[in-house]
């Protein structure tokens, strides 16, 4: 069995105004990927590539060591998919929604799908019609977990939630990554959340790959610097990333490996949030 989930190789898509160009990344089995990037960037172009909803121009994708073109039906069989918006059948209740979506899925366990109705105080009775938008994604999270699914692919599941939901939910996928045979990507705006459960960041930008990295490396690998403006000088300010300039200072955001020496003990260095890097990587770096 591979130990590659998914590995995606010069994934290309063109569209008139926009341009997924030339991506690749790939997650093992046993861990968690966070998909990052602002609003138009690419991730939602990537999933629905990913799920073969959109037909790629060049490249390839393989799941379980798999084109998923080309063995889509056994893929999907074994995927779990949340998207940010649900698709199900709004006026039927939540226990007869799984009766039908049971039916796709051989693996299918009713006592799995039953224990997160419950976690998740969901009424089975209840039409999907009625659910709040926050109710739908839980549900649609249940439905994704009880299947046996070997990769999970998370749009927004965190959308709608409140932020004791939203830890309850990352509680809940840390348990299923406890299996070593699963994987997890999941792409969100919320950035904190994806800091605290992911193993890996890859982050896109205008449809290109900026780093695909485990999160510890990169958290070591970027610094906040501060520091008098006089100082800025001795610093090449075409890596600064978000330099920002006051009347008595400045701040951005660096690789520690383009510190030098002679000011390392003349300015304030502090870890940044992976949220703080993404800005300051999205404002870029002067030419």
């Amino acid at each position: 069995m591979s130990n590659k989930i998914i590995e995606i190789k010069n994934l290309t898509k063109e569209y008139e105004d926009f341009k997924l160009d030339n991506i690749s990344f790939s997650l093992d089995r046993g861990y968690i990927m966070g998909f990052i990037g602002e609003n138009g960037a690419g991730k939602t172009t990537t999933i629905k590539l990913i799920m073969n909803l959109l037909k790629r121009d060049e490249g390839e994708i393989e799941i379980f060591g798999k084109d998923n073109i080309d063995n889509e039906r056994e893929i999907k069989e074994r995927i779990g998919f949340v998207y940010d918006e649900c698709f199900y059948y709004e006026n039927l209740s939540i226990k007869d929604n799984e009766k039908i979506i049971s039916g796709f899925y051989k693996r299918w366990n009713t006592k799995v799908f039953e224990n997160y109705l419950r976690k998740f105080n969901l009424n089975k009775k209840q039409k999907v019609k009625e659910l709040s938008k926050g109710m739908k994604m839980k549900f649609a999270i249940a439905l994704a977990l009880s299947h046996n699914a070997e990769f999970l692919i998370l749009d927004e599941p965190a959308s709608g939630l409140d932020p004791v939901m939203r830890r309850d939910i990352l509680d809940v996928f840390q348990e299923v990554i406890q299996d070593e045979n699963v994987g997890i990507l999941i792409s969100s705006h919320i950035i904190s959340d994806l800091e605290k459960i992911s193993d890996y960041i890859t982050y896109i930008q205008k449809g290109k790959i900026v780093f695909s990295k485990a999160t510890s490396e990169l958290m070591e690998e970027y610094k906040i610097i501060k520091g008098d403006k006089a100082l800025l000088s001795k610093l090449d300010e075409k890596v600064i990333y978000g330099l920002r300039e006051t009347p008595y200072g400045f701040e951005g955001i660096i690789k520690d490996k383009h510190i030098e020496k002679s000011i390392r003990q003349k300015i304030v260095s502090e870890k940044p949030s992976l949220e703080e890097i993404m800005v300051a990587m999205n404002k870029g770096v002067r030419k």
